[in-house]
């Protein structure tokens, strides 16, 4: 299913739907501020495990990221302390993954390799969605190393490649290439690993 939802007046009842979706366990793709993304409910396990499926993630050797409304409740699923979160107050919302050490909030399958990625996306859509849910939403994104820009910037195009893949598709416009800048707050100095969109204020 594809739905059209707007960054302006978006529509409640079309929100709804798509949290539906999520409480149930669904798959859907949605647009965040860097590119198009995968994402379920993260704290419903199975869900979890089908976008690793899908994406041919092994949990065991790749750091899982949430998406969080906001930086108020990060500290149930990550520790955090007074330095790093001052970081992230001056960067989020924004277009950064920021790499922290997981809390025991989460599920096992975020622990295999005891980090998880947090994301407070810059875009209305988003961050309506994971507030609607009220858990955070697992993110993946759907762009591949090789994947030419029409396909993976266009939701219609998307809804063609991935439709009987997930249960929805948010059409929130065209999407961007650029992903997010990925930065480690597990060690004693913060590192940058990955240069993406977006210069991180520090």
């Amino acid at each position: 299913m594809l739905l059209r939802l707007y960054r302006e007046n978006t529509s409640i009842k079309d929100v709804t739907k798509a949290v539906n979706i999520l409480k149930d366990g669904g798959i859907i793709i949605y647009p965040t501020d860097t590119v198009y993304a995968m994402g379920c409910d993260a704290l419903n396990v199975r869900a979890v495990e089908k976008i690793c499926k899908i994406k041919g993630i092994n949990p065991q050797k790749s750091n899982l990221s949430i998406i969080c409304p906001d930086l108020s409740n990060i500290s149930e699923y990550a520790k955090v302390n007074n330095t790093v979160f001052k970081l992230m107050k001056r960067n989020l919302p924004g277009p950064f993954t920021f790499i922290l050490t997981a809390t025991t909030s989460l599920p096992k399958i975020y622990k295999n390799r005891k980090e998880v990625g947090i994301r407070v996306p810059d875009n209305a859509i988003t961050l309506k969605l994971v507030s609607e849910l009220g858990n955070p939403i697992l993110t993946a994104s759907v762009r591949q190393k090789d994947d030419f820009m029409e396909y993976c910037t266009d939701p219609e195009l998307i809804h063609e490649e991935y439709g009987d893949t997930v249960d929805l598709v948010v059409d929130g416009g065209y999407g961007g290439l650029e992903p997010s800048t990925i930065v480690d707050c597990t060690g004693d100095e913060i590192v940058i690993l990955r240069q993406g969109k977006g210069a991180l204020f520090e």
